[in-house]
């Protein structure tokens, strides 16, 4: 039974086990808290979790702060435009700034920028504590960058390294603002921060800087400031358009006066100072500045120019550099330029929408003097129409594209003769002349002057492309930038090609320099802020022989005083060369746009001096729109606008004329001759050139056109035959060189002149005593000099036989007489170079020696007098 009773409890143990199990536990109760401690706890916790996550927040993006180095600090620094006298025109830089050192900021200002800016500037690290709590509660109430609490030393990091865009207002910009104002502190002392930020902050109308801006408003360096005008740019950073003088004179007051309140509570002036210079007005001392932007228009297209070149050259940015850069401008020359375009005091223009483009070089140094780069300018830098337009030169690519190469390479005279006739381009289509007709043979000189198309055609073949390239290369032209796809020369830039002013005034200098090339350039050298200088002045290169420069000149001196040009282009005493250029609208462009016939799109002038070479383009923008063409007495303009500006920059230098070189040689030739040929001694003096020839080229022929030098017939005899009473005269036969001719012989006795084609004549019954005789040549409607001689006739008796006697022996003594006479003759007129019994039936001369003879036969030895150059025919 026990046994039975201990397995009954086990049991029961097991089950009572069980019970417990299901039945749930009572917890214990924990002690509780008291809620305000709670709220101190979270509170705790939730600052200490935001500290560490600020200062890990802090240190991540101060880790990845942009560095700071002092040329950020001092900003870029702009750089002054010196003239070709030294002086200062201009200041070119995004941020027009001039730097101070720390002695040159006068204490008064110092106090103005620490009153308004950060008052406690000189006593913390970088950044305030005060003013960054004071800017918390401001965003938490206004919201976020409402106010801020950068302090002088954050606001130069912003100027320096950030932007000061609001939207850029964040709080990683802020926290590395902050991270390196901290480092900035220990790098540099309170006055080179001070100072950096007075150098940096803008001042608005494109200056930084505070002394910028003192020399701008009112014309004085710093330590020349009056209270009032320290404390007004003192306030100006703030909101510098906000508060400029100029354009808003009661919101600059009104800052003014807040930075003079300031300065009183920071105990830098009395409250009677700061009264006193309040109640000066704003406008007290203010510099005016109305008419700069006008000003700075004069020499705009120039400015431009510089840039680019600078910046080629150099690889700087002018803008920030901090550059001395001198320029070749002439700064007389600029102002005429743009008082000839913008004003009606020198042309009259028809309309306003007409353009023009300008560029003046000094033909010695290539230095571009002055650039026009069109009319009725609005803004600055805009395009400019002597370097940006290539619009196609016409005419006045001639000497460059044509004539200077043939001279150049092919040797040929200003006298080489060419056809003008009809001309079909290899391409394809018919080539005219403007006048729409040809002249047929002419010379070089003559083509050019009159400006014929065909010509020119022609002789750019005879030339070829080659050499033509090559020598458009040397003059600073690159022909691969033509034709489109051609990308070199065609049969159509014998009378056409785009060139800019710019270069088309360099090229021709080169005419009259010699054949010296120089690439046009605004800017002689640039010194940088360590002092160096580099010199950015070009090379010169010969670009063509000294021949072909002054032959080209001799033409186109020719062309400026020739036609309409005598009246548009020549100055009194001035030596000037030059050529127009014109070019057309298509039929089908006419007849699209309404054009009428004598309307063209384009009209150039290039000229040039001993000093000055001025190319000068006038047209529209839009050559295509309603009206946009140029009539006739619009054609005018650019020989117009040439005068008015080489008479005013000629007027201050000395002129000369050009000097023929040794290489080129003067010579007298017979015009129509081809080849070139000398005048014959029969060529009327009407038929006489003189033209250029490149030395050793002159011709040596003499032409025979109109007729050969006729020299003294030989042989001349006379004797009287007492018996017959009868004179017999004989010569011998002449002979010419041109067989197709035939000679006569003009013989004269005693003033009675015969003309015979026989070698010999009779005169019976002469006069008693000395007879004179004469006989000359003559072919052509030409006589040549004379051979003389003389017979005497004695006295007749009336007896048969006295006279039959007195007639032998008479007949033997005049015989010997006569020959003694003729022989004694012949013998006196060798003897001098002119006899007085050598007549000259001619005014044309021999210099040959006259063929012996026992007759006197001595001609005359006068050269054909010279005669003026012929008239050359007026270019259109």
């Amino acid at each position: 039974m026990p046994e039975k009773k201990e397995t009954m409890s086990r049991v029961s143990k097991k089950q009572n086990d069980k019970k417990r199990r299901s039945q749930p536990v009572k917890k214990k109760k924990a002690p509780t808290r008291p809620l305000w401690k709670t709220i101190v706890f979270g509170i705790l916790i939730a600052f200490i979790t935001a500290l560490i996550a600020g200062a890990g927040l802090f240190a991540y993006y101060a880790a990845s702060a942009p560095e700071l180095t002092e040329k950020d600090l001092t900003g870029s620094i702009s750089s002054d435009l010196l003239d070709d006298k030294g002086e200062v025109f201009y200041t070119l830089g995004g941020q027009n700034r001039d730097v101070v050192t720390e002695d040159q900021v006068p204490q008064v200002l110092k106090d103005a920028i620490i009153s308004i800016e950060d008052q406690r500037f000189y006593t913390h690290k970088g950044i305030d504590p005060i003013r960054i709590g004071g800017a918390v509660v401001a965003n938490l109430t206004k919201g976020f960058a409402s106010e801020g609490g950068s302090t002088l030393t954050q606001q130069l990091i912003k100027l320096s390294v950030f932007s000061t865009d609001e939207a850029d207002q964040t709080l990683k910009r802020k926290a590395q603002e902050a991270w390196l104002a901290l480092k900035l502190e220990k790098t540099y002392t309170k006055e080179q921060i001070l100072t950096f930020y007075i150098n940096k902050v803008y001042m608005s109308d494109n200056n930084y800087g505070m002394s910028t801006a003192s020399e701008y408003y009112y014309d004085k360096p710093l330590n020349e400031l009056s209270l009032s005008q320290a404390a007004m740019l003192a306030g100006l950073p703030q909101s510098p358009n906000t508060y400029n003088p100029y354009t808003n004179p009661e919101k600059a007051e009104k800052r003014r006066n807040l930075v003079l309140t300031m300065m009183v509570d920071n105990k830098k002036l009395s409250t009677a100072e700061a009264d006193e210079a309040k109640a000066v007005p704003i406008e007290d001392g203010l510099i005016d500045h109305s008419g700069d932007e006008t000003n700075n228009l004069v020499f705009d297209s120039y400015l431009k120019e510089v840039i680019k070149e600078v910046k080629e050259k150099t690889k700087l940015d002018p803008y920030t550099a901090g550059l001395k850069i001198k320029t070749n401008l002439n700064m007389d020359a600029q102002q005429q330029v743009y008082d000839i375009l913008n004003s009606d005091e020198y042309i009259a223009y028809p309309d306003e929408d007409i353009q023009a483009g300008v560029s003046m070089v000094d033909v010695k140094t290539g230095q571009l003097k002055a650039i026009g780069g069109g009319r009725n300018q609005e803004g600055q830098l805009s395009l400019n129409r002597a370097s940006e337009m290539n619009r196609s030169v016409g005419s006045a690519i001639k000497p460059l594209s044509v004539y200077g190469p043939a001279i150049d390479y092919l040797n040929y005279s200003t006298y080489q003769q060419v056809v003008d006739e009809p001309y079909t381009f290899k391409a394809g289509g018919q080539l005219y002349n403007y006048d729409r007709s040809y002249r047929g043979q002419m010379s070089l000189r003559e083509a050019l002057i009159d400006s014929r198309n065909v010509p020119a055609a022609k002789i750019l073949q005879e030339v070829g492309y080659p050499d033509t390239t090559e020598f458009l290369a040397n003059l600073g032209i690159d022909v691969t930038k033509w034709n489109g796809e051609t990308k070199g020369l065609v049969e159509s830039n014998a009378i056409g090609g785009e060139i800019t002013p710019i270069q088309l005034s360099a090229a021709y200098a080169a005419f009259s320099n010699g054949g010296d090339y120089t690439d046009p350039y605004t800017v002689s050298s640039v010194v940088l802020q360590n002092g160096q200088e580099i010199d950015l002045t070009p090379d010169t290169s010969k670009a063509m022989k000294d021949s072909t420069a002054y032959m080209i000149t001799d033409i186109l001196k020719d062309t400026v005083n020739s036609g309409t040009n005598k009246d548009l282009v020549t100055i009194s005493g001035l030596p000037q060369a030059g050529k127009t250029g014109t070019t057309n609208y298509t039929d089908e462009e006419k007849a699209k746009y309404d054009i009428p016939s004598g309307g063209v799109p384009d009209s150039w002038f290039s000229g040039y001096t001993t000093n000055y070479s001025i190319s000068v383009w006038v047209g529209y923008d839009d050559k295509y729109t309603d009206g946009h063409w140029l009539s006739p007495s619009s054609q005018q303009l650019p020989r117009k606008i040439y005068r008015s500006l080489m008479s005013h920059v000629s007027a201050s230098v000395e002129n000369s004329d050009w000097t023929k070189p040794a290489s080129v040689v003067e010579v007298a030739v017979e015009a129509g001759s081809n080849p070139a040929k000398l005048p014959g001694p029969n060529t009327p003096s009407g038929s006489i050139v003189k033209e250029l020839f490149v030395k050793g080229t002159q011709p040596t022929s003499v032409s025979t056109s109109f007729g050969e030098e006729l020299k003294a017939p030989s042989g001349l005899k006379a004797a009287y035959d007492e018996e017959k009473d009868e004179i017999s005269v004989q010569w011998d036969a002449y002979s010419l060189k041109d067989k197709t001719s035939k000679a006569n012989y003009v013989l004269t006795v005693d003033g009675q002149a015969y003309e015979t084609s026989d070698l010999s004549y009779v005169i019976q019954n002469p006069s008693e005593g000395k007879v004179d005789i004469t006989l000359a040549v003559k072919a052509n409607d030409k006589t040549g000099p004379k051979a003389s001689t003389s017979v005497t006739v004695p006295e007749k008796e009336e007896t048969e036989d006295s006279s039959a006697d007195s007639s032998s022996e008479s007949s033997e003594e005049s015989s010997s007489q006569s020959s003694e006479e003729s022989s004694s003759e012949s013998e006196n007129e060798s003897s001098e170079s002119s006899s007085s019994s050598s007549e000259s039936s001619s005014e044309e001369s021999s210099e040959s020696a006259p063929e012996e003879s026992s007759s006197s036969s001595q001609p005359t030895n006068e050269e054909a007098p010279d005669t003026d150059e012929p008239e050359k025919t007026p270019e259109t």
